[in-house]
């Protein structure tokens, strides 16, 4: 039996453009309560770590874009929110999906074969993680 939800990931790219984009970490979480908390509990937690403005960015999609940011999940729409940190971005993704159940897996232990995933090259030969931003239009 299938079951609805949102996967989740946070990217990190250095600016330089020098190395690809790297996964960081994932999430599945099967409601767009869960989604959202996962991003906005890691901003609060990283925030304090981060220079000023990226900080301050931090806080305005915490604060000024949970509205939208809410809404969009509910509409089971692709979100992402990305800052700037010193010479590397830092990107979360939440796309939504279908979840499949699988027979090996172990509580939130993710099966070796998630690990062979790579994403996919655009022309520019970067990874595609171009997904609309809060507020704005795809």
């Amino acid at each position: 039996m299938t079951r609805p939800g949102f996967w989740c990931e946070c990217w990190t790219q250095r600016l330089d453009g020098r190395r690809p984009p790297a996964l960081f970490g994932s999430f599945d979480a099967y409601s767009a309560v869960e989604a959202n908390n996962w991003v906005a509990t890691i901003l609060r937690t990283i925030s304090p770590a981060l220079d000023t403005a990226a900080s301050q960015e931090a806080w305005t999609r915490l604060q000024d874009d949970r509205i939208d940011t809410r809404r969009a999940l509910l509409r089971r729409e692709p979100w992402a929110v990305s800052i700037t940190h010193a010479s590397t971005r830092i990107t979360w993704t939440v796309r939504p999906t279908v979840f499949l159940p699988l027979a090996h897996r172990h509580g939130n232990q993710l099966p070796a074969c998630a690990f062979d995933f790579k994403p996919l090259a655009t022309d520019s030969g970067k990874a595609n993680l171009d997904y609309p931003q809060v507020g704005t239009s795809p």
